[in-house]
């Protein structure tokens, strides 16, 4: 890859950002169009941030992505945010034309991708659970509600931010009915016998650990596992689903469709099959 003056630029902000493989993500796709475009991390500490964007926008740059912990704080500094996002609360793609920021969110498209493409799922008139409250619940439960979820249900550590996050969301979704509950409650079989989807939006997995009391077994037939975590590659959640026949699939295919989704609002180009999937598992 040859920079010039010429070359298109864009990138991630975040703190720290030096992990993010999203440059890995992106760089493919530029390479595999034959693009001139390039993809870097540029770390913008919390009490920077509105220099840090402001700096971004004046130097030209096409746009950039968003993570911790600034996707939340950035939406002040736009000047526009999609209705979507607005609706999520919390913006991961920027795009700057003619020195306008628009904010995107595209995690909820990774998600729905994701489920499409990994478990043949629709959300439409299904019942969905989803384990977890915080900003990745958020995105999803919207998400899901937006694709035409009959219910979900959040199930959390603490029951009061699970029924926050429902209370926050539910007047703008009518059409979808919500309810809550704490991690306890996962232990019921009559629960769990109600949903085609567990998804799981937190942490849990990441350190081999898991969620005390869970039985899938509980779950309907044909119902699926989704698991935002992806390293590692299979989680205890994933090994429970895998062995009692369960379909499942792991947060990779929803970091690809999310960066995908990203890659076609800068360039209006679409990154060529399994081009970003395949470079992010050679690195993984």
């Amino acid at each position: 890859m040859t920079i010039t003056g010429k070359t298109t630029v864009t990138g991630i902000i975040g703190w720290p950002v030096s992990h993010s493989l999203s440059p890995v993500l992106h760089n493919a796709a530029f390479r595999a169009l034959d693009l001139d475009w390039i993809y870097v991390p540029f770390p913008v500490a919390p009490e920077r941030l509105a220099q840090g964007v402001a700096g971004l926008a004046s130097v030209g740059v096409a746009g950039f992505s968003v993570t911790i912990p600034h996707k939340v704080a950035i939406i002040p500094l736009l000047d526009e945010v999609t209705p979507e996002a607005e609706l999520i609360g919390a913006v991961n793609t920027v795009v700057v034309r003619e020195g306008r920021l628009t904010g995107h969110n595209t995690d909820g498209i990774g998600l729905i991708a994701a489920l499409r493409d990994k478990l043949s799922f629709s959300p439409q008139g299904k019942r969905i659970l989803v384990l977890g409250a915080g900003g990745a619940a958020r995105s999803a439960v919207v998400s899901l509600a937006l694709a035409g979820a009959a219910g979900v249900t959040i199930a959390n550590r603490s029951p009061d931010a699970a029924q926050g996050l429902a209370h926050l969301v539910a007047p703008r979704l009518p059409r979808t009915e919500f309810a809550t509950g704490g991690l306890g409650i996962l232990s019921d079989p009559g629960f769990l016998a109600g949903f085609d989807l567990v998804v799981n939006t937190t942490s849990v997995g990441m350190a081999g650990d898991a969620f005390a009391g869970l039985a899938l077994s509980a779950l309907k037939p044909g119902a699926c596992v989704y698991d935002m975590v992806y390293a590692p590659p299979v989680t205890p959640l994933l090994a429970q689903a895998g062995a009692l026949g369960i379909s499942c699939a792991n947060g990779l295919g929803m970091l690809v469709a999310q960066g995908e989704a990203a890659f076609r609002i800068w360039t209006g180009a679409t990154p060529p099959a399994g081009c970003m999937e395949g470079a992010l598992a050679a690195v993984l």
